[in-house]
């Protein structure tokens, strides 16, 4: 059996508090036998929120990983950590990557993606204006991890708008999408269910989304509303708000029967060049 998790959180600017919050989190969790899989969702900036972006750049060169992969040893899960700064390499020195990574029951560290979409925008709230890449270095991999039971495709928060990459990680065999993120409650309320949806419905997978919820202590104000959405496109279990988990049991039988069942993937005229209709020019 494999369960899904997705951990809501409100995250403080202190990395050891977070640390303490999610451990709460997790020991609260039913217990699991040894032949099951149970993977673990964390929401963006897990370890470090609600503070000013450049103190990211001090915190990214903390043992991050290291915290995080005695949590995933200690509990015996699969966590896919949201995201945490990293220090990106020892020649960029005033920008760290923004990345999700996978550490198996064992403490190992599995995958790391980095966020290729970076939150450049202007919206309606007290922050007015949000600059991601002027401390983030955008990442340009895309990374999904294939075991014998799942395949876990990797995004990050404003990843969700651009489909683009969630096909690709489809047609990279993924069976389950996580979403860890901090959608601000502006951009929460008016897009976020919608969008989560869609992805399911397009790429026939499993969408397990993590958020950040509540007023932060830099103000900001977080939507939450985490969501676990099958490949059909239903909502199975959300957390609107507070801290607090929802879990699922995976079915692959479920996965199957809505790929059979509509089979867009053998549909896609765009998949194979030579199926790829042509596409005429209009000229003027």
């Amino acid at each position: 059996m494999v369960r899904l998790t997705a951990i809501q959180l409100c995250s403080v600017p202190n990395v050891e508090e977070n640390l303490v919050i999610i451990d709460a989190e997790l020991a609260r969790l039913a217990p699991h036998s040894a032949n099951d899989e149970h993977i673990v969702v964390l929401p963006e900036c897990c370890l470090f929120f609600g503070g000013k972006d450049a103190e990211q750049l001090s915190v990214s060169k903390l043992l991050l990983k290291d915290k995080l992969a005695q949590l995933a040893k200690k509990y015996k899960v699969f966590l896919v950590a949201g995201s945490i700064p990293l220090v990106t390499s020892p020649k960029i020195e005033d920008k760290f990557t923004n990345s999700s990574c996978i550490f198996s029951p064992q403490g190992e560290e599995l995958i790391q993606y980095d966020k290729i979409h970076l939150f450049d925008v202007n919206v309606e709230d007290s922050e007015k204006s949000y600059r991601e890449s002027r401390y983030t270095q955008a990442g340009h991999k895309i990374c999904c991890l294939k075991s014998k039971t799942v395949n876990i495709g990797l995004t990050i928060c404003y990843d969700l708008r651009f489909p683009e990459l969630y096909r690709k990680l489809q047609q990279l065999g993924a069976d389950i999408i996580t979403v860890p993120s901090a959608f601000t409650a502006v951009t929460g309320k008016a897009h976020w269910q919608i969008l989560l949806q869609a992805r399911a419905i397009e790429n026939q997978v499993y969408i397990v989304a993590a958020g950040q919820q509540g007023i932060h202590c830099n103000g900001r104000e977080t939507w939450g509303h985490s969501m676990i959405i099958s490949p059909w496109g239903e909502i199975l279990t959300c957390l609107e708000q507070g801290i607090g988990s929802i879990s699922i049991e995976f079915s692959r039988e479920a996965l199957e029967k809505v790929r059979k069942a509509m089979p867009v993937i053998e549909h896609n005229q765009f998949e194979n060049t030579l199926k790829t209709p042509k596409l005429n020019k209009l000229i003027r």
